[in-house]
């Protein structure tokens, strides 16, 4: 109809109503309860993976240690034309643990170092050659990027669970509906097909 306006009445599920079906009711608490658990199980769960982020980082810190390394063998001169100025090569380090024991391995060096040279590089917990441990802008980087993306899987989750609960509940509700227009529809006595 012209100049006829939809009006939209909020919150129906929650009022009483006659024409109130169960389901009705069932859906309401799905979407109230889904949504508070996407909110408070997103926040959780993203607090504890940045919590659980950090931890690592710390742990890295914690165990990893810089050592002052000789060259067993000249550094690889094989420097490609577009690098960045401090462009690593791999080759074999020497190092002596504080324990006295000599330990050597491959790490990525300065290219042209000679052999003989020194380099700084970083050690784990059992002495083998690692990656440095995380700066602290870095860690927080990966606390915010692990815990936001965490937080959003979880709420996801939830959400998608809610949609699907609430399209069973409408197909639930569209076959009670189709009875209830069989009934409706077929006279007493009248035998349909």
């Amino acid at each position: 109809m012209p100049g006829s306006r939809r009006t939209r009445v909020r919150m129906w599920r929650w009022r009483s109503s006659p024409l109130k079906r169960r389901c009705d009711v069932i859906e309401a608490w799905v979407v109230l309860l889904g949504w508070v658990c996407a909110l408070l199980g997103g926040v959780l769960a993203g607090l504890g993976a940045a919590y659980a982020v950090q931890g690592a980082a710390d742990g890295q810190r914690a165990e990893r240690r810089q050592v002052t390394a000789e060259l067993v063998e000249d550094a690889g001169d094989q420097v490609p034309s577009r690098v960045p100025s401090d462009y690593r090569v791999w080759a074999e380090v020497r190092w002596t643990e504080p324990d006295g024991a000599t330990r050597t391995d491959e790490a990525r060096v300065p290219a042209n170092t000679p052999a003989g040279g020194e380099v700084t590089v970083w050690t784990d917990g059992d002495g083998r050659i690692t990656a440095p441990p995380l700066s602290a802008g870095e860690a927080r980087l990966h606390m915010a990027a692990g815990g936001v993306l965490t937080a959003l899987g979880a709420g996801g989750t939830v959400l998608v669970t809610v949609w699907l609960v609430r399209l069973g509940l409408e197909r639930q509700r569209m076959a009670q509906w189709e009875a209830d227009w069989e009934r409706f529809d077929t006279p007493r006595g009248w035998k349909t097909g």
